[in-house]
């Protein structure tokens, strides 16, 4: 059963503020509606979000948006995770390296939240991932590689706490088959997003583990299907494996003998 907020006013703020997160501007009555609040309590909320200078009002729209005070206070938060500074030469050293984007992600709950990206230079193609977006743990690549790690139990857990559904014709939605699965990842030291969170894109990923005590971090290659097809699958795992092992060198992890021997065709 899903737990009741304590202060019911905090709750009303923060899911207003995540309306205009996700929606964009929005005016009173839309606000109203969507989040099933009267207006005097929304007009309430939004007043006083605009008192702190986190909510702003267009003077001819009148529609309410966010501020980029939020921006500023993402960027404190990213500041002081230290693994962004120091993953961030290798993440961009495997970008150049297969030509595409490449993603660094961290555990959050029952998500995955992207905390830094490098785009594929070369492409006109942009991936709908961004710096601060969640993903879910088990239709994603960092997903996979990060729940590999845990127990059996800790995964079923995750998994009746998630939402559970296709987002395309290739997400997994049976236990049974989204565990054996894990244990291809575990066997092979890493995970693979074939078009199962977005149609068309796919995705190699490793886990690097926890750092420092920290939530555990996880590295991804995504490209398009187009770019990785089945016969290439095994350099772009070959570039993410040889980039884990020297960001795990870096963090002071020792990987065992096992970590090194890995069947990059045992997909396909």
């Amino acid at each position: 059963m899903e737990e009741k907020n304590p202060i019911q006013v905090s709750e009303r703020i923060f899911h207003t503020i995540e309306y205009l997160a996700c929606c964009g501007p929005a005016g009173l009555a839309e606000l109203s509606r969507e989040l099933h609040l009267n207006k005097a309590t929304v007009h309430r909320i939004l007043t006083s979000l605009g008192c702190m200078d986190y909510v702003k009002q267009d003077p001819e729209t009148l529609k309410y948006s966010l501020s980029f005070k939020f921006c500023g206070i993402a960027n404190q938060i990213l500041a002081q995770n230290n693994i962004i500074d120091l993953a961030r030469p290798y993440i961009k050293e495997l970008s150049e390296q297969t030509g595409e984007t490449v993603h660094l992600v961290q555990m959050d709950g029952i998500q995955a939240v992207y905390i830094d990206k490098v785009e594929a230079s070369h492409s006109s193609v942009r991936l709908v991932s961004m710096v601060g977006k969640s993903i879910p743990l088990y239709c994603s690549g960092v997903g996979k590689a990060l729940l590999a790690d845990m127990t059996d139990d800790r995964i079923r857990t995750i998994w009746e706490q998630s939402d559970i559904h296709k987002l395309t014709d290739y997400t997994v939605t049976d236990f049974k088959t989204f565990m054996k699965l894990i244990r291809e990842v575990r066997q092979n030291g890493y995970a693979m997003d074939n078009e199962e969170n977005e149609l068309g894109v796919r995705c190699v990923a490793a886990s690097l583990g926890s750092f420092h005590g920290e939530a555990g971090y996880a590295i991804s290659v995504s490209a398009p299907k187009d770019r990785m097809p089945d016969d290439r699958i095994s350099f772009f795992v070959t570039q993410l494996l040889d980039i884990r092992q020297r960001v795990l060198q870096e963090t002071g992890h020792i990987l065992g003998d096992q970590s090194c021997k890995h069947d990059v065709d045992s997909y396909f």
